[in-house]
C-alpha cells in the first residue's frame, strides 16, 4: 500500500522575543501553548508549541526562541504565508479583534474565499482563511481560550511556498507526495490539496524569478507533513531518496518522529508521525505548563533552566 501524507502536521517558524510571541499566540489568537521544550539541537533556546487543546496535528504552530535574532527576509526558497482557519462569519471578529490591538489587517477575496492577512510582531506572514466547520470540526478549543469557540482558530488552513523551481515543486506535489493541483488557478499562484478535510492546502507561487530569502526572525523555518505512523514514515524516506533527494535518518523529536530533505524548490520539507503528541509527558489539562526536556537531557536540567530567560 502506497503511504500517505493526509496535510500538514506543524509549521515551525523563528522568533527574536519569546515573550512576546506567548503573548500574541494565545493572548491574541487564542493558541493554547501545548509545549515548552527546548531546541534539540541548541538546548540554550526555547522550542514552543501552539496548536488546539491537545496540538493535534494540523494545528501545531511552533517557534525556535533565538532571542535578539536579527530578522530574517522573506522570499524563495520558503514558507512566505502561514494560513490558519477560523469558521465562517468569524472575519470581522478577527477583524475588529486586530484593529483593538493596532495590528493592520488586510481583508481579501480569494477563490470565493473571505481571506483576512496580516502579519505577527516578528513580521511573519499570516492569513485567516474562513472554511465550514464541519470541515474543521477535529479540533477542540480550550474552555480558557481568550477567543470564543465560534470564532476561534481551528487548525491549519495551509501555506504558500516560494519556491526557485516552481514547476519541480509543483510536480513533486502532485506525483509523489499525494497534492495534486486542483482548479483554483491563477497568473501568481497554483493550490495543491492533500487528502485530508482539514490543514491540507498547499499554494505554490508561480514565479520564479522572486528575491532570495534569508532566515532569520519573521521568517518560517520549515513545514511538516503528516505521516500516519513511523512505518509509511520510512516508506517515504525510500521513495525519496529514490527520486534522487537526500533526506535525513529518523530524528527522534519525543512528540514525533521526523525525516528532513530540501524539495526541489530548496524549501526545508519535514515529514512528521502523528503519534505520540503531546501527551506523552505532561497530561492533557496541564499542557506548557513546565519546561519539558528530551530524557537524554535531563540531567542536565539545572544548567539548562538557567540559561532560559523568563517567558
Amino acid at each position: 500500500m502506497k503511504p500517505t501524507l493526509p496535510g500538514i502536521h506543524h509549521v515551525t517558524a523563528i522568533t527574536a522575543d519569546g515573550k512576546r510571541n506567548v503573548a500574541f499566540y494565545t493572548g491574541v489568537l487564542g493558541l493554547r501553548m501545548v509545549k515548552v521544550t527546548v531546541n534539540f539541537d541548541d538546548p540554550s533556546a526555547y522550542h514552543l508549541y501552539y496548536g488546539d487543546f491537545l496540538g493535534r496535528p494540523g494545528s501545531a504552530m511552533t517557534f525556535f526562541v533565538w532571542e535578539g535574532a536579527r530578522g530574517g527576509r522573506v522570499g524563495a526558497p520558503q514558507v512566505v504565508v502561514t494560513q490558519f482557519a477560523i469558521p465562517v462569519g468569524a472575519r470581522a471578529y478577527w477583524q475588529e479583534r486586530l484593529a483593538k490591538g493596532k495590528i493592520t489587517a488586510t481583508a481579501q477575496e480569494r477563490w470565493g474565499e473571505s481571506v483576512l492577512a496580516f502579519e505577527d510582531p516578528d513580521g511573519l506572514a499570516i492569513e485567516l482563511v474562513e472554511v465550514p466547520l464541519d470541515s474543521i470540526s477535529t479540533f477542540e478549543v480550550g474552555a480558557d481560550s481568550v477567543v470564543p469557540v465560534e470564532y476561534a482558530i481551528r487548525g491549519f488552513y495551509g501555506v504558500t511556498l516560494a519556491s526557485y523551481k516552481p514547476d519541480s515543486t509543483r510536480a513533486l506535489l502532485s506525483e509523489v507526495m499525494g497534492f495534486p493541483s486542483v482548479d483554483e488557478t491563477s497568473s501568481d499562484r497554483t493550490r495543491h490539496k492533500g487528502a485530508a478535510s482539514y490543514a491540507a492546502v498547499v499554494d505554490v507561487l508561480n514565479q520564479a524569478e522572486l528575491r532570495h530569502g534569508q532566515s532569520g526572525a519573521g521568517t518560517v523555518h520549515h513545514v511538516a507533513f503528516r505521516s500516519p505512523d513511523a512505518e509509511q514514515q520510512k516508506a517515504w524516506q525510500a521513495i525519496l531518496q529514490e527520486r534522487g533527494l537526500a533526506v535525513s535518518p529518523v530524528m527522534e523529536r519525543c512528540y514525533f518522529q521526523s525525516i528532513y530533505f530540501r524539495e526541489p524548490g530548496g524549501i526545508l520539507f519535514e515529514i512528521a508521525t502523528d503519534e505520540p503528541g503531546f501527551t506523552i509527558d505532561e497530561p492533557a489539562e496541564s499542557l506548557g505548563e513546565r519546561v519539558c526536556l528530551p530524557p537524554w537531557m535531563e540531567e542536565n536540567r539545572a544548567q539548562i533552566e538557567a540559561s532560559l530567560p523568563p517567558l
